[in-house]
Parts: C-alpha cells; structure tokens; sequence
C-alpha cells in the first residue's frame, strides 16, 4: 500500500493489497476499500462505505457523507461501490436512510465525471456515464448504460432505464424509459437511442422489437393501459423489448411522453 503520511486512517479501515491513499485524505471507521484502488488527496471516505477493487477516486470527493434528509437521525447506513469505477474531482455519494433499499449502491465500470451528486438511497447499475455536475436526487434507480449529460437533475424516486440517453441541461421529472433519448425541462421523449444501440451491439431483431413497442405505447393514440396490453405479446420473445414493455408498466411517477 502507498498511504501519504498525512493521510487520516480510522484504526478499523479495512485496505487490501495496492491501496493508494493521497495527501490529506480522511479514511473514517468501518471503511473497506478494495485491492489496487486509488484514493486521491483531500478526499473524505466517511463511516461506513465499502468500495470495490481497481476504483479511482479523484480529489476532493465526498462518499459516504450522512444524507442531506431531514428524516435522518444517525443510523447506521451504508455506501457500496463496486470495482472498476471512476470518481473524478469533487463528487459527492451520500449514504442511506433507513428508507426502501437502505443503502446507496453503485455497480460496476461506472465514469461519474466531476462535480456530480448521488443522493442518498440511490441504486446505480453498472457501466452508467454521469456527465459534470449531473445530479440524481433520492432515491433514484439507474440502470445499466445510461447517460446523464451535463447540468442534468433527476427527481427522487425517479427511475432512469437501461441505455437511455439524457440531454444536458434536462430536468427528469418522471421515469425516462430504456433506450430512449430524453432532452428539455421537464424532460420528453425524442425517440429511441438508436445510435447507441447499435454501437452496443443491438440486433436488428431486438430493435425492430423495441422500435414496435415504443410507436404501439407513444404513438398509436391508445390510452397507455391499453397500449401496453396490445404490446406486451408482440415482444415476449425478445427479453430487452419485453423490459422496455416492463419498465413503463411499472412506472410509479408516470413516464416522460
């Protein structure tokens, strides 16, 4: 390990193997960080956060700070970040509440660029770009591939789907639906993420299937209950279509139109 001297370290941080910590860090109690990570100078590691192997926080981050709720009174509520993922300059990951899920969690490979917030109790998949100063509210669901560009907000207890794109300067004020492209506050529809699919390795099957679902439930002119009901048996065979079939179906907060 390559720990600065004046580095900070609670005495029950757990560091495995190729661990650097930089100048001025804070490693608080009950901190478990992962083989071969990098932990860059004047970044606070609060209680209890666990972070996996091979990350690289950059300076001046803040993870594992108490939630900014009012409802919060201490308990003991966790952090856990995955391997492979990028915190550049100045992000902030709150822990949990004792709300729903109970801890804030991160995948895996995931680049979130500077100045971003993750809130507490927020659950982000892997491979997720959050561009500078994007910000997720409380309790928001991620999933795998997404993009939230630039000086974009999204609201609490907001789900952002599988592979969607949304624009710089949104605000997401309802679910945004896989493969999409969402743009504007309050953020709408712009049709599906074409581009990216493809690059991702999407077969033309899978996006003809996908393609289908989205004009049946945004342009057939049916009310959504019924656009559903007429797509779900046209998609049972291709499982990403069946989850963008699936993902609106349950939508809570309703869904960008």
């Amino acid at each position: 390990m390559k720990i600065h001297p004046t580095a900070i370290i609670a005495s029950d941080a757990q560091l495995e193997e190729g661990v650097e910590i930089g100048p001025y860090a804070i490693i608080g109690a009950d901190v478990k960080i992962g083989k071969n990570t990098v932990i860059g100078p004047h970044t606070v590691i609060d209680n209890f956060t666990h972070i996996g192997k091979k990350c690289h926080i950059f300076q001046f981050c803040s993870i594992g700070a108490p939630p900014q709720d009012l409802k919060f009174g201490g308990e003991k509520t966790r952090v856990i970040i995955g391997n492979f993922n990028t915190i550049r300059e100045f992000v902030t990951i709150h822990r949990s509440t004792t709300a729903d899920i109970g801890m804030t969690i991160m995948g895996d490979h995931n680049l979130i660029m500077a100045y971003a917030h993750v809130a507490h109790n927020c659950k982000l998949g892997s491979h997720i770009v959050m561009a500078n100063a994007a910000t997720l509210a409380g309790h928001v669901l991620v999933e795998d591939y997404a993009i939230i560009s630039g000086l974009t907000g999204v609201h609490q207890f907001c789900r952002v789907g599988a592979h969607c794109m949304i624009g710089g300067c949104s605000a997401a004020v309802k679910d945004v639906p896989p493969y999409t492209i969402a743009q504007g506050n309050h953020a709408k529809l712009f049709g599906l993420n074409l581009i990216g699919l493809k690059r991702r390795g999407f077969s033309d099957k899978t996006i003809k299937a996908i393609s289908e679902a989205y004009r049946i439930i945004f342009r057939s002119k049916l009310r959504l209950k019924d656009a559903i009901k007429k797509a779900e048996p046209k998609v049972e065979d291709v499982p990403e279509a069946k989850h963008f079939v699936k993902f609106i179906k349950e939508a809570e907060r309703g869904i960008c139109r």
